[in-house]
């Protein structure tokens, strides 16, 4: 390999940790079939972004003061010949592009090469429509050649005055929001609580967790996490283990992580999985066994349940850049 290139992926991989250092999970590093110490940086790098990604989604706590919000994080307004009339501030900060170098520019511009053959394949059936809404999985590639995978939402548009259609693409972002409701006390989180209330006749909490409640609870979550390729003991045994009972861990774990234990050792089990299909060349038998599933035939049938392919065609798809 010429150190050019190599130079040229090691910057790439710069660009990448500092996105990361500044709290920007959503960028992917555009991998090849190099295979190299450099290439392997890149997707356990990858690996790692969406594994922090996805951890917001898990965070562990229980909070009235955060709530999930749904952000626009990209915009863009085409004109039916596929160029962009006008973007947001936002879009162009995220591909460290200017606002000029954007507008009246064709939107595959902004596209990976395989996002690019999807984009002008769907085009092709788009343009005979009049209205139309759907979503569109595309990467987008930033001004340092840092992958941003996403879901687009995809909507025509047509103009009162004139009848001329325009295409809206969005690109909505997941994130911790503010503030809302009652604040509750950090020590105790109440079941069944409603503090507006005064009938003295309304049932009051049964159950209240300490701050050393929570604590145990969140070891066995991540005794679960940092062991998914074993058999979990049974939950009298679990809870025993982390020093409380098994009616506490039952309806502590509910209330944390709204399910129960076991429902979510499978559920990390197979996002576990869906990292290393996606981002690995393992075979599907050595991913089953290190997710902690007996069989493939087992593992294939739950993965398909979760994520509506079989591992082999998520592989697949994934490599055509259509998930």
């Amino acid at each position: 390999m010429s150190p050019l290139r190599t130079d040229h992926r090691m910057q790439q991989i710069q660009y990448m940790l500092m996105e990361m250092a500044s709290g920007n999970f959503f960028y992917r590093l555009d991998t090849s079939d190099k295979n190299d110490n450099i290439e392997a940086l890149a997707i356990v790098l990858n690996m790692l972004a969406e594994e922090i990604q996805e951890s917001f989604y898990h965070q562990g706590f229980v909070s009235s003061k955060s709530t999930t919000e749904h952000l626009v994080q990209m915009c863009f307004l085409l004109d039916n010949d596929g160029r962009i009339q006008m973007v947001n501030q936002k879009a162009c900060t995220i591909l460290s592009k200017l606002h000029g170098t954007i507008i009246q520019k064709p939107f595959t511009n902004l596209l990976t090469e395989t996002s690019k053959a999807t984009w002008q394949q769907k085009w092709k059936t788009l343009r005979k429509k009049s209205f139309y809404d759907m979503a569109l999985p595309l990467s987008f590639m930033t001004n340092e050649k840092l992958v941003i995978p996403n879901r687009c939402l995809i909507s025509a548009i047509k103009s009162i005055k004139d009848g001329t259609q325009s295409i809206l693409v969005t690109v909505v972002h997941t994130t911790m929001g503010k503030t809302f409701g009652k604040e509750r006390n950090q020590s105790a989180i109440c079941a069944d609580l409603d503090d507006k209330s005064t009938d003295s006749t309304k049932a009051r909490p049964k159950v209240k967790l300490s701050y050393e409640d929570i604590r145990k609870i969140r070891e066995g979550r991540n005794m679960i996490l940092n062991n998914l390729q074993m058999d979990l003991p049974n939950l009298t045994d679990l809870a025993h283990q982390l020093g409380t009972n098994e009616f506490k861990l039952k309806y502590g774990f509910r209330e944390l992580y709204g399910t129960t234990v076991f429902k979510y050792l499978v559920q990390e089990r197979l996002r576990k999985a869906k990292t290393l299909v996606q981002y690995t060349q393992l075979n599907f038998k050595s991913i089953a066994k290190m997710v902690g599933f007996k069989s493939v035939p087992h593992f294939t049938r739950a993965f398909k349940e979760q994520y509506e392919y079989s591992p082999k065609i998520f592989r697949e798809k994934s490599k055509s850049g259509e998930i």
